[in-house]
């Protein structure tokens, strides 16, 4: 099977295959990438600033297209599909238009006679490795800082998105970014390595698994390369008490199945006070209940759509088993196809004891594990019991108790009565195992920067 495929995980057909590089190939990219930042360095910021709005322009122009690549890749139905491309877009123009402002060389007061600046300047190519499960927002919000602040970008998409990911470089290109500003690379794992310890690349970003987080972190490691990691996480979200306790659970499921449940910051432990557990579980079930499987290119109400493989719902499936098999009680759903295709029902998970392995594990699926507590320490504990700290939510009618817990959430991302509160000016990273370093909003221009001193003696 070629690595870089369309597979249709609503049917399991191989719809296209696409060639790997060759190591000739990924040679002449980062010589087009190097070459290409010596030149874009060098042009006004403004300049830089107006191609990628531009870019952004571009995105919501072909975004029904977009939105339907991704359907058929990573089984997004297309609705979602083209909220994503317009979260993207959004970002991509916020750095655009944003961008110059964010990184204004200052002057700090000094002891010294003269002029002390602090200047924002381009660091060199740098290498993105991006997942399937939002394959335009996670580009966007990686790419667009970076090639406003000059920047190059050389781009490595997960395997099951190469259209989308070619998609990207064509928009890239009809924008006005020159060649080798932004390239894709169908590489492999050894090349991403090669590419990580070459001279000419001054950082990588990834957004993806621990496990490949490890991986790229130890290469950039080595190589004394900056970097950026995005991992998993393994939200709570902490339900106090409530006015309109339906309300609260309909926005819990929500957020927890969309896009399939394949999201780094979904509420993926809901933890809930004993006096309002039973009312919540049956909300959920309730939303769960009666579900069908549906086409991602003709969604209607009451279906959900695939995972993004069948491996990846025989994986989510698995996790459902053992945790069952170690006390849990499975309330309503769970079901997954017996075909080659990746649906798995939506479900709402209960009992999950606290010594079992999966209390550890992180479900990038359509699961909402519910936990019972009886006090607001209680939760608060259960809450930063997990080595993931990427984002956290607190709920209650009384904002001052629920901040009171949410100012203690072990967490890079942390809310009061929202779960997480996501637009192009906010930023977004986690801590412990969830990674390091922020996207998005002001501090996402930060990461791959020469914060280069200047002083001018008197």
């Amino acid at each position: 099977m070629s690595r870089y495929r369309v597979e249709n995980p609503a049917t399991g057909e191989i719809l296209e295959t696409f060639e790997a590089a060759g190591d000739e190939q990924i040679e002449q990219a980062l010589k087009n990438a190097d070459a290409t930042y010596h030149e874009w360095k060098n042009r006004n910021i403004q300049d830089r600033a107006a191609i990628v709005r531009r870019v952004a322009e571009l995105f919501e122009e072909r975004k029904d297209e977009l939105a339907r690549l991704i359907a058929q890749e990573m089984g997004k139905p297309l609705s979602e599909g083209i909220e994503e491309v317009e979260f993207a877009a959004s970002i991509i123009d916020y750095y655009g238009v944003h961008g110059p402002s964010l990184v204004v060389d200052h002057e700090i007061p000094s002891t010294i006679k003269g002029k002390a600046i602090i200047e924002n300047r381009p660091v060199g190519v740098l290498l993105g490795v991006m997942p399937w499960n939002f394959p335009y927002y996670q580009v966007a919000r990686f790419a667009a800082p970076n090639l406003v602040l000059g920047n190059t970008i050389l781009l490595k998409h997960a395997d099951i998105c190469p259209k989308s990911a070619l998609a990207i470089q064509q928009i890239m290109e009809d924008a006005g970014v020159p060649v080798g500003g932004y390239t894709n690379v169908f590489a492999s794992h050894d090349q991403i390595s090669s590419i990580i310890a070459d001279p000419r690349v001054q950082g990588v970003s990834l957004t993806g698994s621990e496990k490949a987080g490890s991986i790229i972190g130890e290469q950039a490691g080595r190589h004394l390369k900056k970097a950026v990691l995005e991992l998993g996480g393994n939200d709570p979200m902490i339900v106090l008490d409530s006015d309109d306790l339906a309300s609260v659970a309909a926005d819990a499921w929500e957020f927890r199945v969309y896009n399939g449940g394949q999201v780094c910051n979904g509420n993926k432990r809901i933890i809930v006070m004993d006096d309002i557990y039973d009312e919540f579980v049956s909300e959920l079930k309730k939303l769960a209940d009666g579900l069908e499987p549906g086409d991602p290119l003709n969604m209607h109400d009451r279906s959900f759509g695939p995972l993004s493989s069948r491996a990846a719902a025989e994986g989510v499936n698995d996790q459902v088993r053992r945790a069952v098999a170690d006390g849990a009680t499975l309330e309503v759903g769970g079901v997954l196809t017996e075909r080659k295709s990746a649906y798995f029902s939506p479900a709402v998970l209960t009992g999950v004891r606290r010594d079992s392995a999966s209390f550890r594990e992180e479900i990038f699926g359509p699961v909402a594990t519910v936990f019972k507590v009886s006090s607001d320490e209680e939760a608060l504990e259960l809450a930063n019991d997990s080595e993931f700290g990427l984002g956290g939510s607190v709920f209650s009618a009384d904002p001052a108790r629920a901040a009171k817990i949410a100012s203690r959430l072990e967490t890079g991302m942390t809310h009061v009565n929202i779960i997480a509160a996501e637009s192009a000016e906010l930023p977004f990273g986690g801590v412990k195992r969830s990674g390091f370093g922020r996207e998005m909003g002001p501090l996402g221009i930060g990461e791959f920067v020469n914060k280069r001193f200047y002083f001018v003696a008197e």
